[in-house]
């Protein structure tokens, strides 16, 4: 059978940096002649882009293979693909565990994934993790045309006690402005009105370039695409410079939103985390932000449950979410993780714990949402419309420049007519914890996407599951 006959189903899992690894395969895979199908059951060829950060990640993905080796008996499938963090990390234990599966394939070889299922023999291609996407690398965006993610860097050299990535993902090396550039030309060309920056460690970008360009200068330069929301993602609080808070205040297409997971605010705990800092410079870094940026909505992930961590350094981490009045928190228990330092730390926390720890958190982080959310109540809100509902096909939804996609809330829209792409300007009426209602009250800008249809939005070329969320707001 020719690659051209075959068609293919992706199942990305884990987070938006796998997703745009998912999209690289993608756009290899279609530029080979292979076709996507939605439904699983009708694909001659599965692939699985894994996730292997914490438990639930390695679970959710060994569930996910077992789940869709099935269609080798019950459907069409005839190869069967095993790709990512999960391969990287296990390459030998997936081999003898997993004799269904026809190709394991590493985070440094997405670029040769068709030459990979087109060799019989070649049934694990796991080399070390060096691979870094281009503006010239075939890549199928998955999510609806007029959003995107932008990667602009692969790997970390953070020693992070918790964290596995750098061994997954090698070492920090990032792409240079001229090329991100042209990738942001590319997606808005294509009908992008957003653009959402993901890295490993979005601030750290480019001093492993000649020249070290700092991640300031990249923005002004984004900046000057034509889009309408620019959105930064993972940014390590340890190196957010002035000059970097003035791209974010002064640039008005970069939106006044920042993903800063912090982990903790224990210095003890901190200090055992290996996160280079304490809490009274991340106060700092905060009060910095929020003089500079007025409006600036701020996401955070935190750990709960870090060995050593006491009642007290809980309440330490507990009063200062209190204080700092996030818009969105994300709240993980830590899962002990072979490889990493944090794994061989005494003073392991009991499961009970951690899970207490971790809805006591969650409980006042809800309100503190509810509090915001009720503050939009009478203001005009410029919503990027993403077309109808999840919750009732009665009404479209989007998203304002203060909710990121998949992980933030939405605004419901309960009157006036818009296609997907379009910004809208929508007077909100009523608020819940997490998601806004309201009616449109004018047109900002018209979807660039040809003839774009009045009600749901089109769907997103590759079917994918349900991916996990790795920094949840909902839970």
């Amino acid at each position: 059978m020719t690659d051209s006959a075959r068609t293919l189903h992706l199942v990305s899992l884990g987070c938006p940096k796998n997703r745009v690894d998912s999209e690289v395969m993608l756009g290899t895979l279609l530029e080979g002649g292979y076709r996507v199908v939605e439904r699983p059951e009708d694909a001659e060829v599965i692939v699985i882009n894994t996730c292997a950060f914490i438990g639930d990640a390695k679970k959710e993905s060994l569930d996910a293979i077992l789940e869709h080796a099935r269609f080798k008996e019950t459907g069409r499938c005839r190869t069967l693909v095993v790709a990512g963090c999960l391969t990287q990390r296990y390459p030998e234990a997936l081999q003898a565990e997993l004799p269904e599966v026809d190709h394991f394939v590493g985070t440094g070889a997405y670029p040769r994934i068709a030459e990979i299922l087109r060799s019989e023999r070649n049934r694990s291609a796991v080399p070390d993790p060096g691979f870094v996407q281009s503006s010239v690398t075939p890549r199928l965006n998955s999510m609806p045309p007029f959003t995107a993610y932008l990667k602009i860097s692969e790997g970390c050299d953070n020693a992070c006690a918790f964290c596995i990535i750098p061994a997954l993902r090698g070492p920090m090396r990032s792409r240079p402005i001229d090329d991100v550039v042209r990738e942001a030309q590319a997606l808005a060309e294509g009908g992008a009105v957003e653009l959402n920056l993901v890295a490993q460690d979005l601030t750290a970008y480019g001093y492993d370039l000649p020249g070290r360009p700092k991640l300031a200068e990249l923005l002004r330069e984004l900046a000057q695409v034509d889009v309408r929301w620019i959105r930064l993602h993972y940014a390590y609080p340890r190196d957010f410079s002035d000059e970097l808070i003035e791209v974010l205040a002064s640039e008005p297409r970069i939106a006044k939103y920042l993903d800063l997971p912090l982990q903790h605010a224990s210095d003890a705990v901190l200090k055992a985390m290996r996160r280079g800092g304490g809490r009274m410079s991340i106060e700092k870094l905060l009060a910095k932000l929020r003089a500079r940026v007025p409006g600036l909505v701020l996401r955070s992930s935190f750990i709960v449950g870090f060995p050593g961590e006491t009642a007290e350094d809980f309440q330490t981490l507990s009063d200062f979410i209190e204080r700092q009045r996030f818009h969105h928190v994300g709240v993980f228990e830590f899962s002990r993780e072979e490889g990493t330092a944090a794994d061989q730390l005494p003073g392991q926390v009991p499961a009970r714990v951690k899970a207490a720890r971790r809805r006591a958190l969650m409980k006042r982080q809800r309100a503190i949402s509810r509090e915001h959310q009720r503050a939009y109540v009478g203001q005009d809100l410029e919503v990027l419309v993403e077309g109808s509902s999840a919750q009732t096909d009665l009404l479209l939804e989007g998203r304002h420049a203060g909710q990121a996609p998949e992980i933030d809330g939405t605004v419901l829209i309960n009157d006036g007519e818009a296609s997907p792409g379009d910004l809208v300007r929508v007077r909100v009426e009523e608020a819940g914890d997490y998601d806004l209602v309201g009616g449109i009250n004018g047109l900002v800008q018209r979807s660039r996407l040809p003839e774009a249809p009045r009600s749901p939005a089109p769907p997103p070329a590759p079917s994918t599951r349900k991916r996990l969320n790795v920094l949840p707001s909902r839970h």
